[in-house]
């Protein structure tokens, strides 16, 4: 479950596969929509926060939902897809499916653009670690451009390698050609520890609808400053140019294990509350370490407590090293 602590040994044919090979993590649970007609693009970037108006086929940006007041309802992929009429594929968390799919069904009267639900009918498989390239070209799928969220056919470019988006009826034998051109099947859990390792939140884990994009450490990939107006925009604006974010994501080096949401604390006498944690796992190569949005006056190189149990962390900027 996201959230909770992932551990793999060290020697793990699974955690070496999403390292050092190529590991094969089945997401195809993953929220999944497709927009379609001639003004998709253009009303798209009237609601999210990246620049969608001009995304060129074959390419892709991350992006938030935001509320009025700037706190994230989601965050997403929007890929623009090679085909006619023009098709973006938003790619979402399911815990944040239902907010961006109401929020783009209310918007789209008027526009000339259709919302269609694909979570059922793709399929989603995430090759993670240095050899992902070599195994999709092995599978005789098409590579992407190396840009993240570069597209090519049903393959995207991704930060830990590449996904691959096959019709529903089909993934059970590219599946299966993954595997036999040298993929590992690996379970999310240990797809979780590279993911904190690299230092990247995760919606419905680290973020949540109380969380900014600047508290979140996302700005620079998610927020476009030179687009057109969409929803949150002024209250983004106005903190990454003018404010102080009241959180930062951090990461923490644990002396002990502790679970998902407990409780980060100053340490000494006064012992004050300064945020929760988010995803915590047992990395073979970093120890115990974990992700969490805390407040702004701790620090990297300061030293706090987890849990009940006051487990000793030390603050650090992730990723982590």
């Amino acid at each position: 479950m996201l959230g909770h602590m992932a551990t793999v040994d060290a020697l793990s044919p699974a955690y070496e596969a999403c390292t050092r090979g190529a590991g094969l993590i089945d997401r195809s649970a993953m929220g999944k929509l497709l927009l379609v007609g001639d003004e998709a693009a253009k009303f798209l970037d009237g609601q999210v926060s990246n620049d969608i108006a001009t995304l060129e086929a074959g390419h892709g940006r991350y992006a938030t939902l935001l509320t009025n007041k700037g706190r994230m309802l989601g965050d997403l992929r929007i890929l623009a897809m090679s085909s006619a009429p023009p098709a973006l594929l938003l790619i979402t968390e399911r815990v944040a499916l239902q907010a961006l799919f109401d929020q783009v069904r209310r918007g789209l009267i008027g526009w000339q653009a259709e919302l269609h639900k694909r979570t059922l009918e793709l399929a989603l498989f995430s090759l993670v670690g240095a050899r992902a390239e070599e195994v999709a070209a092995a599978a005789g799928l098409p590579i992407p451009g190396p840009d993240e969220h570069d597209v090519a056919g049903e393959v995207v470019r991704t930060a830990a390698g590449l996904d691959v988006l096959p019709d529903a009826e089909r993934a059970a034998s590219v599946r299966d050609a993954l595997l036999a051109a040298g993929a590992v099947e690996a379970p999310e859990a240990v797809a979780e520890i590279v993911r904190v390792e690299a230092g990247r939140p995760r919606y419905g884990v680290e973020l949540d609808e109380t969380v900014m994009p600047e508290e979140a450490g996302i700005v620079d990939r998610a927020v476009s400053f030179t687009k057109g107006c969409y929803v949150g925009q002024e209250t983004v604006a106005r903190l990454h140019w003018k404010g102080k974010p009241n959180r930062h994501l951090r990461g923490l080096t644990l002396a002990a294990p502790v679970d998902a949401g407990a409780t980060v604390r100053t340490t000494g006498e006064d012992g004050r509350e300064v945020g929760t944690v988010g995803s915590v796992v047992v990395s073979p190569r970093a120890g115990v370490i974990a992700l969490a949005i805390l407040r702004r006056e701790v620090a990297p190189g300061d030293r706090v407590t987890v849990g009940p149990d006051g487990v000793a962390a030390d603050v650090v900027a992730p990723p982590f090293a």
